[in-house]
């Protein structure tokens, strides 16, 4: 008869696994938003995806502060956080976009087709980052394109050339923004970043009946955010400090 010996496990291990259960929990937010999303609850989907998403921010800085990668090393907190995001990021907001039909039969399939398998590709890209911490490629952030789409109640045609030059732009060396990481124009990026935020759940609270200066507002730091990467690219000397 074999005794079986039960080893305690020490508490940092517990602290360090509850981080990546904090990291999975970003599933089932965003299953709660498919949920939403097949039943055309779109704002209540926006707001789960919003969670996801606020996990995703969070689950990074604690991780580190408690040494998950030295205490677990076998558990990879990188590929659960690969993980999270291709659905938060591309399958949910492309599921939402054919939910809602917006580009119409049978585009809104062909549209959420080319989101996933085009962001599938760019997720095995190891060179996706510059040395400036800049996005080689769209990044495939379909989560913030979907929700601008359905904030500014797009039209069609708009919603398709939108989606169109993102998925080409995926594979073209052309820089995007990481607003946080990326030092030049950082405050600004930051605080444009800040204002697109704000006014992004400002329409959710308003249901998408979003006041006129608003949505210009909206429309505005969108285009500022998606434009700056190569702004700074094609302007390598903008934002820099003389030295």
């Amino acid at each position: 008869m074999k005794i079986f010996k039960y080893r305690r496990v020490p508490y940092a291990e517990i602290r360090a696994f509850s981080v990546h259960i904090l990291t999975a929990s970003g599933s089932f937010l965003a299953f709660l938003g498919v949920v939403a999303a097949a039943e055309h609850r779109f704002v209540d989907m926006f707001w789960w995806l919003g969670l996801a998403l606020l996990v995703d921010g969070i689950d990074g800085p604690i991780a580190r502060k408690v040494r998950v990668k030295e205490v677990l090393p076998n558990w990879s907190g990188d590929t659960l956080d690969n993980i999270i995001d291709y659905v938060t990021y591309v399958l949910l907001p492309a599921f939402a976009l054919y939910q809602s039909g917006m580009i119409g039969e049978p585009w809104s399939f062909v549209a959420a087709g080319m989101i996933v398998v085009s962001s599938a590709i760019y997720y095995a890209d190891t060179g996706m980052k510059t040395e400036e911490y800049f996005f080689s490629g769209f990044p495939v952030v379909w989560n913030m394109i979907v929700f601008t789409l359905f904030v500014i109640e797009a039209s069609a045609m708009t919603a398709l050339i939108v989606v169109g030059i993102s998925v080409v732009l995926t594979f073209l060396p052309i820089n995007f923004l990481h607003p946080v990481r990326v030092k030049r124009l950082r405050r600004l990026n930051l605080g444009i970043f800040l204002l697109w935020s704000a006014l992004g759940v400002y329409s959710l609270l308003m249901n998408f009946v979003t006041p006129q200066w608003a949505l210009l507002l909206f429309i505005a730091s969108g285009l500022y955010l998606y434009c700056i990467g190569a702004v700074l690219q094609f302007f390598p000397s903008l934002g820099r400090r003389a030295s």
